[in-house]
């Protein structure tokens, strides 16, 4: 009628249509109200049943969530993986790494005003290399290509586990090691040479060409679980020991994720109780 079209002095054509559509659609759910209780719930439970696969799909990888798909950046690494490929189980060489690579980074810090190469401290040093190598490390440790050994964590470590701290260094350039990345906290005379190091780091790459990069990620993932607990029970007094793996940053994005969600739960269950309270009125 004339009194329903939309006008300035009515703005009532657009509600008063809906109220009349959603008066037929409460009519017609008191009149037979189960199909509108069903259909709903066998509905959401046969889209819900996707969830099943949701494991097989999941994307957590952060380089790929990101980073664009065909980045220059990607272009450009295959090109160098191309040309420059790398043969971590005989051939390893970690400046030829295009990637982080696979890794396990250990820190020995001493104890404040003491150094890392005194005897105490580097017994204790070698007493944690020997632990990481004998949790499966050496199975599938990066291999150098001259004698097919474990590529060395430090080139400071010897390969006799009793052996004394090394003695007259130079730094950063010691003979034919350079001790820039090994060594932290370096106080040195004039000359160059070490008089204290205040940290060592230590290094293990694992392979991850083939078929060997799954078992070396699980091989990281165990480490992550298991080290601590091995850490605290070897009991050092002349280190501290921090520790990271080329999984860590994997994982506390993954950890964020996990603790955020239940905080979005409560948001919307708060949101959507606030609007059905407001309708109601």
């Amino acid at each position: 009628s004339h009194n329903e079209r939309c006008s300035c002095c009515n703005t009532n054509c657009v509600e008063r249509p809906l109220r009349r559509l959603f008066e037929g659609l409460g009519s017609g759910v008191a009149a037979c109200p189960w199909p509108f209780v069903l259909l709903p719930l066998l509905l959401s439970g046969g889209l819900g049943a996707g969830f099943i696969f949701l494991p097989q799909r999941q994307a957590n990888d952060i380089e790929e969530q990101f980073t664009p798909t065909e980045g220059p950046a990607k272009a450009e690494r295959d090109f160098v993986q191309r040309y420059f490929p790398t043969n971590d189980s005989q051939r390893f060489s970690a400046t030829r790494l295009p990637t982080e690579g696979a890794y396990a980074a250990l820190i020995a810090v001493a104890a404040e005003g003491k150094s890392v190469l005194d005897s105490e401290a580097w017994s204790e040093v070698l007493r944690l290399d020997e632990a990481v190598r004998k949790s499966g490390y050496e199975h599938l440790c990066a291999r150098n290509a001259t004698d097919g050994a474990c590529s060395s964590p430090n080139p400071l470590l010897p390969a006799n586990a009793t052996a004394a701290a090394p003695q007259n260094l130079t730094y950063p350039g010691s003979g034919a090691s350079f001790l820039g990345t090994a060594l932290g906290g370096v106080r040195t005379e004039p000359g160059g040479q070490v008089v204290s190091a205040r940290a060592l780091k230590l290094m293990y790459y694992l392979q991850e060409d083939g078929p060997e990069a799954a078992e070396s990620r699980r091989w990281l993932e165990r480490f992550l679980e298991d080290f601590p607990s091995k850490l605290a029970s070897m009991n050092f007094a002349a280190i501290q020991v921090t520790y990271f793996t080329s999984l860590s940053r994997q994982q506390e994005f993954e950890g964020n994720t996990k603790s955020v969600i239940p905080l979005f739960s409560i948001t919307y269950f708060l949101t959507i109780t606030f609007s059905i309270v407001s309708c109601l009125r």
